[in-house]
């Protein structure tokens, strides 16, 4: 736990830059890993959905908002992990729809710990309908078409858990895809983010009924300065878990976690903008409900992890 905390202080006191949203934010990863990283696939290992909203700055017309759907599960004994990730993020006129599957392949190692190595694939669907935008002067042709355009893409990661600790790097999307709409829209290319994050789970009783968690996630961007979300929660009975994040340059996250029963978990986060747009912004909301069952045949006396382990 010092090792983490040592880490998370170090990030908070380096001088860190904003960056323009590029990329699909999440501030909900710690509760589901698989929207950064394709070898937290099988991690739950019963079958795992998960379905999320987020909405960015939610007084500004057009602003980012985000459906997101992940289910991933383990087999072969837990030596495979299976998954499926599909994201629509809407920006004004524009719409990035995304659906990839992931493979992961599990190694148990001694004293419980797993180590996997993941790898996606999928594509993007990138729309614009720029009818609808309300110019002062209409002389650009090209603010006045319409575009449609799939681009494959894929990426990996590594990762590394057991009952009280994490870790992982990846690279979700390798390909940038440079040419947008006959060349006309380079600023869409895409960003390849690494990540890398970890984070530890430490008891605060002998009882083990209330815990404590600090985390980070560092963000590493092409041609971009680098970002890190520095995280701290407190998990109380393994039910219920209050928690705050700090994103350089740009938010403070407060989120709350219900495990209602066996099955189903609930999430809520508020982003409090803390860079310039703070302002004039309200804030972001974001939801997240999380169903785990097991699968007959394929989960047969096997330990499935508490929402909390990692």
């Amino acid at each position: 736990m010092k090792r983490i905390l040592v880490v998370c202080l170090i990030l908070a006191s380096l001088p860190w830059h904003s960056m323009a949203q590029q990329n699909i934010v999440y501030s909900q990863y710690i509760f589901n890993g698989l929207v950064i990283n394709p070898a937290y696939a099988g991690s739950h290992v019963q079958l795992s959905a998960s379905l999320s909203y987020r909405n960015q700055w939610i007084n500004f017309d057009g602003a980012p908002k985000t459906t997101t759907f992940g289910i991933h599960s383990a087999f072969k004994r837990e030596r495979v992990g299976l998954g499926l990730l599909v994201t629509s993020d809407k920006i004004g006129s524009y719409t990035n729809t995304g659906l990839f599957g992931e493979y992961a392949y599990r190694i148990k190692g001694p004293g419980g710990g797993v180590f996997s190595m993941g790898v996606q694939g999928g594509f993007n669907n990138f729309k614009a309908d720029f009818s609808e935008l309300k110019l002062k002067a209409d002389a650009d042709p090209i603010f006045n078409g319409y575009f449609n355009e799939f681009k494959p893409n894929f990426g990996g990661g590594l990762y590394y858990y057991k009952k009280n600790f994490f870790a992982g790097f990846s690279v979700p999307t390798i390909l940038r895809h440079t040419q947008f709409f006959r060349g006309a829209f380079q600023q869409l290319a895409l960003p390849r983010f690494y990540y890398l994050q970890a984070g530890t789970t430490v008891p605060l009783d002998r009882m083990e009924k209330v815990k404590v968690s600090p985390s980070f996630l560092l963000r590493v961007q092409d041609g971009s300065p680098l970002s890190a979300d520095i995280n701290l929660n407190f998990i109380f009975y393994d039910v219920i878990s209050l928690g705050n994040s700090y994103r350089t340059g740009d938010a403070l996250v407060t989120f709350l976690s219900l495990t209602l029963s066996e099955k189903f978990q609930f999430v809520y986060s508020y982003d409090w903008t803390t860079s310039a747009i703070g302002q004039y912004s309200r804030g972001t909301h974001e939801f997240m409900i999380n169903y785990r069952t097991r699968i007959r045949g394929v989960h047969k006396d096997v330990d499935c992890p508490y929402f909390y382990t990692h």
